[in-house]
């Protein structure tokens, strides 16, 4: 039995999809440019991209990746979890480092 991702998501991330989604109609309308245009331009069918607009968690990386390009958002993926900016990442390296370094010894020929 598939797991159902609306069921399972915690409500700040349905939150976030949802401006998400919000925030990528409002540029295509700052672009002039139609629901149609997007779908065609992104290489997905017109209801994927409504879908996308809602914020829907189903819909793929892939087709999200893709708007973000037609819209000139292409490289802003990359960055997301880049780890310069992985701030606990890079505290969780910190802890790993040991207190002290030693020089192990050779061992010695009898």
């Amino acid at each position: 039995m598939r797991t159902n991702v609306h069921n399972v998501m915690p409500g700040k991330i349905r939150r976030s999809l949802k401006k998400f989604g919000a925030d990528i109609a409002l540029a295509r309308r700052k672009r002039s440019l139609t629901v149609a245009m997007m779908a065609e331009r992104s290489g997905i069918a017109k209801s994927t991209y409504l879908r996308i607009e809602k914020g829907d968690p189903s819909v793929s990386l892939g087709a999200y990746a893709m708007i973000l390009f037609v819209l000139g958002f292409g490289g802003i993926l990359g960055d997301f979890v880049d780890q310069r900016y992985d701030d606990q990442g890079l505290l969780l390296d910190e802890e790993r480092l040991p207190k002290r370094v030693r020089v192990k010894k050779e061992p010695t020929a009898s």
